[in-house]
């Protein structure tokens, strides 16, 4: 059997351009995932598809990515229906692998995706060096400021305001206001109790 597998990653988008190419390569029977990212392999349309497959079929899908956008998933995807018996097809990108060179291209293409995450990894590691180098403050902003950290631990010691208000006076969580005044004065937390 020739089973196909179509999926969009938006209510907004439409199956009609790969059920067509499925149905040009007289698929048996199609499933498709409405609305569902390609990161996911927990889909409803997938899951139907691979419990349908068995020794000798052929799983086919209009491009690469429409069965997944995890490169490691989809090489254990690969790997399970080899197991299986199982062949794949995408149809763009001319991978099949009834033959030994459509299982050399999808490794090869694996690869080279592999390589390239590995290459922006590395470019953001430099560049967040380089950001610390010149001085740049990274990650999100402190959600309060030295001097509210004073002023909330003056509030909370001398005037025995309670943490919970003076969370709410600065629009911040009791556990944040309590991480911030313990990293702001180390040894005093007794005094905020």
């Amino acid at each position: 059997m020739i089973i196909g597998y179509a999926r969009v990653s938006t209510d907004e988008q439409k199956l009609d351009l790969q059920l067509k190419a499925l149905e040009n390569v007289q698929c048996d029977e199609v499933f498709t995932d409405h609305g569902r990212s390609g990161l996911d392999f927990c889909r409803t349309g997938l899951e139907s598809a691979l419990k349908k497959l068995k020794s000798g079929d052929t799983l086919v899908v209009w491009r690469l990515d429409r069965l997944g956008r995890s490169l490691p998933a989809l090489v254990t995807l690969m790997d399970q229906l080899g197991k299986r018996g199982v062949n794949f097809q995408s149809l763009t990108e001319n991978i099949n692998t009834t033959s030994s060179g459509g299982r050399l291209m999808f490794h090869m293409m694996a690869a080279l995706a592999e390589f390239e995450r590995s290459l922006i990894s590395e470019r953001t590691r430099a560049g967040l060096s380089a950001a610390r180098a010149r001085g740049c403050t990274l990650g999100r902003p402190k959600s309060l400021s030295p001097n509210q950290i004073a002023d909330a631990f003056e509030a909370i010691r001398s005037e025995k305001t309670q943490m919970q208000d003076v969370a709410e006076e600065f629009g911040v969580s009791v556990r944040t206001l309590r991480r911030s005044l313990r990293n702001a004065f180390p040894g005093r937390s007794e005094q905020l109790d």
